[in-house]
């Protein structure tokens, strides 16, 4: 919008207040604030949600997978053969064999229902998720017979265990007798704990050699599933497709949408209704521009019709006070959007600031999943952000506008 020179004079001679004008300026300024908090909300929102599910996304895949080939009652048949052909899977970069059940653990005198997990040592040591959030202990000491394992953090917390020390496993198909089948118990050494940040793993993971998950659960050389990793997590089901013939049978596919259809589903639903529902800030934010700029409109009457008689344009008159109006909503939206990154950089300071003020955990680990507060802001989404803010803004603006040009001089000045 290109202004001429007296029309950039008018514009800033409006947007500051003269004398016994300071209503209208306050007005603007609550203006301004409406929508540097609409926009700062939109941005904190957004970001939360995308790291939410990103940081989600990884964890829960770096543990599990893109996809996993499943056994029947917890074996899998053929798996030598299931893996090497998965390996030669056009875009499969990795087959992983491993076992997983529940079991019971104890611990100084205390019971916890677990999830023992048996890896190949190269997979332990291959996994970044596992291998770079180890917080006490050495997951090196965790080998083949040495009888040691890894807990994940909270469970260690809970069972009261730590490097050293020791934890029972209780395998319910045990060995047969004349009274019935007794429980396997085998007890080890804590050798590391790690913590990967989301709470139901960390709460219940048994990590250990697949060699010795095998001799407690008695399974021989065999495997329960594979763990298989593709070049893109979009198009897994088109990746392991080739392998469902092959698999049949013995066992089921199930990619990572499929193990967490719920909750990914609610993230995006939930996504989509808290962007919507901060657009009705930004929204009640423009309400706000259009009643100051309509004030404004009120109070220059006079000087609009004067200037109307001096050979102003309607088009000139609106353009003056669609400046006006879009200097208000540009100052909030740049505001809003230093309001957002700053809110972000400090996020997880100002949870833990609650949660020691007010004794509550506004992010519990046990309800929220993950550890901490994650953030992710796409630059994409804050360009839109900001268009869809100059939109709702664009027709509150241009109503007073309107008005402003379609002023009568002859109506105004008749009795000056």
């Amino acid at each position: 919008m290109i202004l001429s020179r007296y029309e950039r004079l008018l514009a800033r001679r409006y947007l500051f207040p003269q004398k016994g004008e300071g209503y209208i300026f306050l007005a603007a300024g609550f203006s301004v604030g409406a929508v540097a908090l609409g926009v700062a909300a939109l941005i904190i929102v957004m970001s939360v949600m995308n790291g939410f599910r990103g940081e989600l996304f990884d964890k829960i895949v770096g543990l599990n997978g893109h996809a996993v080939v499943q056994g029947y009652d917890g074996r899998l048949s053929g798996w030598e053969q299931i893996a090497d052909q998965a390996k030669k899977t056009p875009g499969v970069t990795s087959a992983i064999p491993m076992i997983e059940t529940p079991l019971m653990a104890t611990a100084n005198g205390r019971f916890e229902g677990v999830l023992v997990r048996g890896m190949r040592m190269e997979d332990i040591r291959g996994n970044k998720t596992i291998q770079g959030n180890v917080v006490a202990g050495n997951m090196r000491s965790v080998t083949p017979g040495s009888g040691k394992v890894a807990l994940g953090s909270r469970l260690a917390d809970t069972l009261g265990a730590f490097p050293g020390s020791q934890i029972t496993l209780w395998n319910p198909e045990g060995r047969s007798t004349v009274v019935g089948t007794v429980p396997r118990e085998v007890t080890y050494t804590v050798g590391a704990v790690f913590e990967v940040g989301v709470y139901d793993y960390d709460k219940a993971f048994v990590l250990m050699p697949i060699q010795d998950a095998q001799e407690l659960m008695l399974m021989g050389n065999q495997v329960g599933m594979i763990e298989i990793q593709t070049k893109d997590p979009d198009k897994v089901q088109e990746i392991v497709a080739p392998l469902q013939r092959l698999v049949q049978g013995k066992g089921i596919i199930v990619d990572w949408r499929q193990m967490n259809s719920a909750l990914f589903q609610a993230l995006d639903l939930e996504r989509v209704v808290m962007f919507i529902i901060v657009c009705i800030v930004v929204l009640v934010a423009a309400f706000n521009i259009a009643s100051s700029l309509i004030m404004l409109v009120r109070s220059k009457t006079r000087d609009i019709a004067i200037l109307r008689t001096m050979g102003a344009s309607r088009h000139a008159i609106l353009r003056v006070f669609m400046v006006v109006g879009l200097a208000i909503g540009g100052a909030g939206i740049v505001i809003g959007l230093v309001l957002g990154t700053i809110a972000l950089f400090f996020r997880q300071g100002a949870v833990n600031v609650v949660h020691y003020v007010t004794g509550a955990n506004p992010w519990d680990p046990s309800v929220r999943i993950l550890s901490d507060l994650p953030a992710k802001t796409d630059p994409v989404e804050v360009i839109a952000i900001v268009v869809v803010t100059l939109l709702l803004i664009f027709p509150a603006i241009l109503f007073p506008a309107r008005r402003a040009a379609n002023t009568d001089p002859v109506q105004v000045l008749r009795y000056e």
